[in-house]
């Protein structure tokens, strides 16, 4: 006969959250130190208690928690849901194959709201960009139809800007053919020079 299966709850006595924070806190700690020797992994965790004292635990073979931090703030949007998605996967399938009926989609439920509102966000932010650069490109193709002096003005730097640029790489690769043709008449001119002495 299977263990009674534990029902994942907040506790409502404060004494009782305590208690039972200190206990799986020191369980999870020791994991962690564990992983940190066993695998060579950083390992940094952040814990509040319920009377909200943190406790900060950063492994002894870690980098530092300045080089975490990091290295996750250098994670692109994609790539840290990508990993919470990965994660969350895993605990369900930990959580198939358990005796508790702690439900790890519980998890998303909290950052879904923030996760929309991000992605809400940058589609606003595409179509703002999109617009801008659908009525630039309209300028361009009918240059006759602009009528903002300042849009104008702006366009014709641009054209300038090109045309300096265009003249530019004109006068560097002049200069790269002149320098080759005269390499290629000094080539020439030594070969003339050895095929008349040999000839001699």
């Amino acid at each position: 006969m299977g263990r009674k299966k534990l029902k994942i709850q907040r506790l409502e006595d404060l004494k009782a959250r305590q208690a039972k924070y200190s206990k799986r806190k020191i369980g999870i700690l020791k994991k962690a130190k564990e992983l940190n020797i066993l695998c060579e992994v950083d390992v940094a965790l952040l814990f509040s208690s319920p009377s909200g004292r943190p406790t900060l635990f950063v492994g002894k073979n870690s980098k530092g928690l300045s080089s975490i931090l990091k290295r996750l703030s250098n994670l692109s949007f994609e790539e840290r849901e990508e990993r919470r998605a990965y994660t969350i996967e895993m605990l369900k399938k930990i959580y198939e194959n358990s005796e508790s009926e702690f439900d790890p989609l519980s998890l998303s439920h909290d950052t879904n709201a923030d996760t929309l509102k991000l992605y809400k966000d940058e589609l606003l932010e595409l179509k703002h960009i999109l617009v801008e650069k659908s009525k630039i490109l309209r300028d361009w193709r009918n240059p006759n139809n602009v009528e903002d002096i300042n849009q104008i003005k702006m366009m014709e730097d641009h054209l300038i800007a090109s045309l300096d640029g265009l003249r530019s790489r004109k006068n560097q690769f002049t200069i790269e053919q002149q320098i080759k043709e005269r390499e290629l008449e000094v080539e020439l001119s030594i070969s003339m020079k050895l095929f008349m002495h040999f000839q001699l």
